[in-house]
């Protein structure tokens, strides 16, 4: 028996490769599908299942187009109704893979339709769980990302699924290897660990949700309680694995369109398309093409294209790092963002070098800008973070503006106005800047530091804890 967790950093995504006695099944696979095809062939291994835990809301699952090239069978629990073909296994079904069987547990709660799948070694001895988004490493899934229209709310789903980890994983052995879909970074939940597996006696005496003496009540309060906004492509893309999409290879292929400067200017014009530039930030704030959107590669890169850009089907160009131009272009494809339809050939250097015209955004280091803070009296400060990070720290007199509502907040702020933005680490402020650049405001300074390096410049700070609750605040 053979298992392996394929972790992609950027989304904090787990996908699961089995394997025993020349069978392979997948659980909760990427979008692209070449990494699961590598393994099974490496291994002369047939994919023979592809284990769905719910309706992913983060990313787009690589299910349908693996089905398509393996003949795999796509297995999801109740109550998964879709508009492909899918077996949609009973509570407690089982499937063989070579010597081993895998247990379907319905575990509603995250969703209607979460299903965790057990692993039952070649002695049939309970030996992992592949938990979906029910249960974390130091957490379990937020309930608020299914409701539908109706009666159905996040306290009932959260209440299901305290039923969930009480009937279907709780009972089971301590020495369970629990593998979840994410780990710290994810939207699913708020308190995730950056392990991304622990032995399931473990959780049972750290995660807060798994407490014995927890009532059903006292659960309901606490998973539901701070829970931040859904970014907006969270239903666009559960929607997306419900239905179908658009083979990856298309996707890649229509992206895979190299564009002198003339004809990426001409394109930029004409196509309706957003100019997305994923370098690094320091290189984009030097130098960039005017009216083009920094996201960094380097950075949140998915989940922050997924929040910031609202239409799934928005033409896109890029501005990438030479040789970094088709993983550009899956990793937009994801988050379902398929309409990637060229890139700048030779990269901003090509562009700066063709005479084109370049814009860029002034930068300081935290020094710079502490010195700056003191000299110049009523200086305007916008501090992009998130609630909890204002809330836990920020310096007198900023204003908190938040990236993820920039869109809310725009009226808020001034053309005229000089503004110095920070975030957490310059990538937030870069985005930030190149947004309100785009749209008209220039008098934009990025500082372009860690937020403890502009506290240890001496900057005032204040100190916020909301007296409504007893938790810290932090990053929801």
């Amino acid at each position: 028996m053979k298992i392996e967790q394929i972790y992609t950093g950027c989304l904090a995504q787990g996908a699961y490769y089995i394997e025993s006695q020349g069978e392979a099944a997948i659980v909760d696979p990427l979008r692209e599908t070449e990494p699961y095809l590598k393994k099974a062939r490496e291994n002369q291994a047939i994919i023979k299942y592809i284990f769905e835990t719910h309706f992913h809301a983060d990313f787009v699952s690589g299910h349908i187009d693996l089905a398509q090239k393996t003949g795999a069978q796509i297995i999801y629990g109740p109550n998964a109704d879709t508009a492909y073909e899918k077996y949609e296994a009973k509570d407690g079904e089982t499937f063989k893979v070579g010597a081993v069987t895998i247990r379907v547990l319905h575990t509603p709660g995250h969703t209607p339709e979460s299903t965790t799948y057990l692993l039952l070694d070649e002695k049939g001895d309970a030996h992992a769980i592949f938990s979906g988004d029910t249960l974390f490493i130091g957490d379990v899934g937020r309930p608020d990302l299914a409701q539908k229209k109706g009666s159905l709310t996040k306290e009932d789903l959260a209440g299901w699924l305290y039923d969930s980890l009480r009937t279907k994983i709780m009972p089971l052995p301590d020495s369970v290897i629990v593998y979840p879909a994410h780990g710290a970074g994810s939207a699913c939940g708020k308190n995730m660990s950056s392990e991304t597996w622990d032995l399931l006696g473990n959780q049972k005496r750290t995660n807060y949700a798994l407490r014995a003496d927890m009532t059903r009540e006292a659960f309901i309060a606490e998973v539901t309680e701070g829970l931040m906004p859904p970014p907006q492509y969270f239903a666009k893309n559960a929607k997306i694995n419900k239905t179908g999409y658009e083979s990856i290879d298309q996707v890649m292929k229509r992206g895979a369109h190299p564009l002198s400067p003339k004809a990426f200017e001409m394109a930029a014009n004409t196509e309706g398309a957003i100019m997305l530039d994923v370098r690094a930030q320091e290189d984009f704030v030097r130098g960039f093409v005017p009216n083009s959107i920094f996201i960094g590669l380097d950075g949140t890169f998915a989940p922050w294209v997924g929040a910031l850009i609202s239409d799934l089907q928005q033409p896109i160009l890029l501005i990438a790092p030479v040789g970094r131009e088709a993983e550009t272009v899956m990793r937009l494809a994801r988050v379902g963002y398929d309409n990637t339809i060229g890139y700048l050939d030779g990269g901003f250097e090509a562009w700066a070098a063709a005479g084109m015209e370049v814009d860029s955004i002034p930068s300081v280091n935290a020094e710079a800008f502490a010195e700056k803070f003191r000299s110049q009296e009523g200086i305007k400060v916008l501090d992009v973070r998130k609630p909890g990070e204002w809330s836990a720290e920020h310096i007198d007199g900023a204003k908190h503006f938040p990236l993820d509502f920039i869109n809310d907040n725009m009226a808020e702020i001034g053309r005229d106005s000089v503004y110095y933005l920070h975030c957490r680490s310059g990538y937030r402020s870069a985005i930030t800047a190149s947004i309100l650049k785009s749209r008209g405001f220039d008098n934009l300074v990025n500082v372009d530091a860690m937020f403890d390096e502009i506290t240890a410049a001496g900057l005032p700070t204040t100190d916020y804890v909301c007296p409504s609750t007893t938790k810290a605040g932090g990053e929801a």
